[in-house]
């Protein structure tokens, strides 16, 4: 058996965790999967798969040898594609990395309709806030917020994403509601530091000539993550600036409420990025282009 029909033999059983799953999806008597995946072991000399009685799971370097193996398969699919016509649906598996509240909010809702139109697509969908490597760690696109400083990355923008400052009421009724920049002295936020840096960021704000201006604020807590931003705001232990996407309803509960409208955060800039080195394959531009769509029909972007 060759080494790539091996690698397509493992993928299966690892995106299965099953022997006999995979066996099924290939159509190939279930002895020559365990033989396929028991020689790629014996080859390099380690153990890529935990087997019970109940469950197949992948170990440290079975998950290494997937993502190396999965992004070597993706090529092979990309370099035939090129002689196979236009007819063909794109194919294979992406890797792409979402902010967290964009992807739980926006993308995931709206992937069924993508996967109608391309079912033989898989995707590896990474929700986080981290800044991620995209070329170290194998990651097709990405979508970013804010100004991009990586020139090893080509960026499709999309648009822009409004930006409010906010508070909880209860946290409003507590400490009074600021009426001016001034005010912000007496005031908490709840931060958000850098995956980075692991620096608190500062307040930015417009003034009333357009530049961009910053503040640094007091907090009990900070956070790396949105999700956990929102819910330190509801729970009353700070000022935050948000995007507006998503916060329709607890604006119009008066759950939250915005402050300082006349000194609001610049609009967040949004660029789909992926990496100097890397073509975009047909699977890969059908998704950046729907993505794109997508986001622009669900006004993120104006």
């Amino acid at each position: 058996m060759d080494q790539f029909k091996a690698m397509q033999i493992f993928k299966a059983v690892a995106d299965c965790k099953s022997f006999t799953q995979a066996a099924e999806q290939l159509d190939l008597p279930k002895p020559s999967v365990s033989n396929a995946v028991q020689a790629i072991e014996q080859q390099l000399g380690v153990r890529l798969l935990q087997r019970t009685t109940r469950k197949v799971s992948l170990t440290v370097e079975g998950q290494i040898y997937l993502d190396r193996c999965g992004a070597l398969l993706n090529d092979l699919e990309d370099v035939n594609a090129l002689f196979l016509g236009d007819g063909r649906q794109p194919s294979g598996s992406i890797r792409v990395e979402l902010p967290e509240r964009l992807a739980h909010l926006v993308v995931i809702p709206a992937l069924p309709d993508f996967f109608r139109q391309f079912p033989d697509i898989q995707l590896r969908l990474g929700s986080n806030d981290r800044y991620a490597d995209l070329v170290g760690e194998g990651i097709d696109c990405a979508v970013r917020g804010g100004t991009l400083r990586d020139s090893s990355l080509i960026a499709k923008r999309i648009g822009e994403i409004e930006q409010i400052n906010c508070g909880a009421r209860s946290y409003l009724e507590r400490h009074g509601r600021p009426q001016t920049l001034a005010d912000l002295a007496q005031h908490q936020a709840v931060n958000f530091f850098s995956s980075q840096t692991g620096r608190d960021l500062d307040w930015e704000y417009q003034d009333a000539d357009g530049r961009r201006r910053t503040v640094s604020m007091r907090s009990s807590v900070s956070v790396n993550g949105t999700e956990a931003y929102l819910e330190s705001c509801r729970a009353g232990l700070g000022l935050i600036q948000n995007p507006r996407v998503g916060l329709g309803k607890l604006l119009a509960t008066g759950e939250l409420e915005e402050v300082l409208p006349q000194w609001r955060p610049a609009p967040l800039p949004l660029s789909i990025v992926y990496a100097h080195n890397r073509h975009l394959s047909p699977r890969v531009r059908v998704f950046v282009d729907w993505l794109a769509d997508v986001l622009t029909q669900q006004s993120v972007s104006k």
